[in-house]
């Protein structure tokens, strides 16, 4: 015999509540609580509706401590009718388990035969009308107070069982001009809001009447609505409703609108009930005062910003570019980050002597998440703007933009203004028909490079201290290539350290999704790298999640157009400074990132220890700027890797035969161990030492090389 056959012989129901707003019951539950008998999902707010206030408020007591002491819930429920008369009382057992949406609760509802004392039924319920309305607008005053948009407030509205009379149908009306209009409904299907939507307001309307006064109107039946407001009670009989009330939506002494409340069922209006709907009318128009308010101020917020972000300009020829800007949830949605796009003077015009076509890219982030970081991030970005134009070098460029910065915060005054501001800053210049990339670096995340054959590596480039702190700060250049088909990311710590992660590991997250990006498009690329961040969403300004973001976002993808290389050649280079030996780990990073496909393990460790050994002793045995190269080509057979440190002195190395607790004057043993070849090359100013690593073949139908590159 099935479990359903033996609930449905002891009249037993069975309900499921995942505190999602709905319930699920079956046939047997829903007749009891004198819902419609057919099984499944019903709003909380209908079972409320058939519930007494007081037990329901007592039935969510007992959950919340069943649940807490991991016990079984259980109460008695008096089910009442619309006219608030009790018909039966029920009692239900439940627990709470576990889900991956959060706490379930499952139980049985099943009628008591013998009330032991409880109210019986057909009595009217009376005694405990203080207590319910008390709890129920508790209730709701909470939850119109927690509604953020005017869609929330009418949704919360709509959702709010009155005790002992729950109306079936709401509007709510607004004021356009001399014109009523509608600002949500609930209880009314599609269409039916037409005749009401713009109606002048000296219309012979409940609503409107209750606008120029500003004195409630309540109609308990069909005949009182029809004497006193014949011209418009043929619009509402066609809902078949017995009673309606209309009041006004009063904020700060000014009517802002009318509320209206229909009833399936006769509602007599009494005192008690009068002050219930007119306390629920003055928390609505709190609400919606405080959901428009805020709604303006984040259109101000996302106006504002708008403005000052620029439009990535289309069309420039042999490059794709896509951009994102995504800011801070709550306040007012603005801050510091920014991008831009330079078009750049060139040709014979050009004191700098750059290509025609050439492009800028700045990316920054202004310290602070407010309306003056936003601002001087709108005052720096056009100084950047004027200093590229005028046709300076990226050196040159973030070197005044420091100054600039500098001056105009580099003061206080008697306001409580805090002090001075940075904002760091990467600013480039792109010629499309060469590839070259020029990047100079204010203490601004470094930027990426996804290769053709979907190698992605961090570009390490020189850099100084971020814009505003020192008016003389040097900032050098770096200088690379980027090859047809490869792509460049540029973006602000936001996009990296969201979520409890930094630098490191945010980048990790990245560099997952850029390696497995397919041929989509670029836009579609950054929205996944946003995603990555943010979650699945399908709008980045609004939502349940725009409250968790920690930090803006703003992020470039620059990709050169062109078709890539039949077996692209992997490239990296950075330089090793006396005062910089962290790079000496970005050199190990580099190197691996170049060699991630690599056949061999053992190789690509061998290749990190002998580069790790040569940038080691330029630091200790020489007194300048070492340069480190590395790149993987193709041979006829396989890959070939090839690493080259250069150097300014001209002191050429020497093997030793170290002891056996030496701590140095193993580089070039190690080297004559594990590279396939190896060399120093004098040169005119300086030397170049180089070691070569060939890649086995991984198989006889691999002579392309580990990869498998045709």
């Amino acid at each position: 015999m099935r479990i359903e056959d033996v609930l449905v012989a002891v009249a037993t129901g069975v309900w499921r509540w995942d505190r999602s707003g709905t319930i699920a019951l079956d046939t047997v539950a829903a007749r009891l609580l004198e819902l419609p008998g057919d099984p499944g999902r019903v709003p909380v707010s209908a079972v409320r509706a058939r519930i007494h206030p007081v037990d329901w408020g007592e039935l969510n007591a007992v959950i919340t401590r069943a649940s807490a002491e991991d016990a079984v819930a259980e109460a008695r429920l008096r089910v009442v009718d619309p006219a608030g008369r009790v018909l039966r009382i029920v009692r239900s057992r439940g627990r709470s388990s576990a889900g991956d949406d959060g706490p379930t609760l499952v139980g049985t509802v099943q009628e008591v035969t013998d009330p032991s004392g409880a109210a019986a039924a057909g009595a009217p319920v009376t005694g405990d009308w203080r207590r319910s309305r008390e709890a129920f607008l508790l209730d709701a005053g909470r939850a119109l107070a927690e509604a953020r948009s005017t869609e929330e407030v009418l949704r919360v509205s709509a959702s709010l069982s009155m005790p002992g009379f729950s109306p079936d149908g709401l509007a709510v009306f607004g004021i356009a001009g001399d014109r009523l209009t509608i600002v949500g409904h609930h209880g009314h299907g599609a269409g039916d809001d037409e005749p009401f939507a713009d109606m002048p307001l000296d219309t012979d309307y409940p609503a409107a009447e209750v606008v120029r006064t500003g004195r409630a109107v309540y109609l308990p039946s069909p005949e009182g609505y029809r004497s006193r407001f014949p011209v418009t009670w043929p619009l509402a009989r066609r809902f078949g409703r017995e009673s309606w009330a209309f009041l006004p939506l009063v904020v700060a002494g000014r009517t802002i609108g009318a509320w209206m409340a229909a009833f399936r069922h006769p509602v007599a209006f009494t005192p008690d009930e009068r002050s219930v709907l007119t306390t629920v009318a003055r928390m609505l128009a709190q609400a919606l005062t405080r959901a428009g308010a805020a709604e303006s101020e984040r259109e101000l917020s996302l106006g504002l910003q708008r403005t000052m972000l620029p439009t990535v300009t289309p069309g420039i020829p042999g490059v794709t570019v896509a951009a994102r800007y995504v800011p801070t949830g709550g306040g007012l949605q603005v801050g510091g980050d920014w991008y831009d796009m330079i078009p750049l003077p060139g040709g014979g015009t050009s004191r700098a002597g750059r290509a025609r076509g050439s492009i800028a890219l700045v990316i920054g982030d202004v310290q602070g998440h407010d309306v003056r970081a936003a601002g001087l991030m709108g005052q720096l970005r056009i100084a950047l703007r004027a200093y590229a134009s005028e046709g300076h070098r990226p050196d040159a460029v973030l070197s005044r933009a420091s100054r600039f910065l500098h001056g105009i915060t580099d003061t206080s005054d008697d306001d409580g203004h805090e002090g001075p501001r940075f904002a760091t800053c990467l600013y480039l210049e792109f010629d499309p028909a060469t590839g070259t990339v020029e990047i100079a670096r204010a203490g601004h995340p470094e930027p990426s490079v996804l290769t053709a054959d979907g190698t992605v590596m961090l570009r390490t480039t020189e850099g100084g201290l971020p814009l505003g702190i020192d008016p003389d700060t040097d900032y050098p250049t770096t200088r690379f290539v980027l090859e047809a088909g490869e792509t460049l990311l540029i973006c602000t710590d936001g996009l990296l350290e969201t979520g409890g992660h930094d630098l490191d590991t945010g980048w990790a997250r990245l560099r997952g999704v850029l390696e497995r990006r397919t041929d989509g498009s670029l836009e579609e690329l950054a929205d996944d790298l946003v995603r990555a961040v943010h979650g699945p969403t399908s709008h980045y300004t609004t939502g349940p999640l725009a409250d968790r973001r920690e930090d803006d976002i703003a992020l470039l993808l620059l990709t050169r157009e062109g078709a890539p290389s039949r077996r692209p050649t992997r490239r990296t280079a950075m330089s090793v400074g006396q005062a910089q030996p962290e790079r000496i780990a970005a050199a190990r990073r580099q190197v691996r990132e170049l060699l991630h496909d690599w056949a061999d393990p053992e190789q690509v460790d061998s290749a990190v220890l002998m580069v790790s050994e040569m940038a080691t002793n330029v630091l200790v045995h020489t007194d300048g700027t070492a340069l480190l190269a590395a790149e993987v080509h193709h041979t006829d057979t396989a890959r070939r890797l090839r690493v080259e440190v250069s150097d300014t002195s001209d002191e050429l190395p020497h093997r030793r035969t170290p002891g056996e607790m030496a701590s140095s004057g193993r580089g070039l043993v190690l080297m004559e161990m594990l590279a396939d070849a190896w060399g120093v090359d004098p040169r005119g100013e300086g030397k170049s030492i180089w070691f070569e690593l060939y890649e086995p073949p991984a198989g006889p139908d691999s002579a392309d090389g580990g990869d498998g590159v045709p």
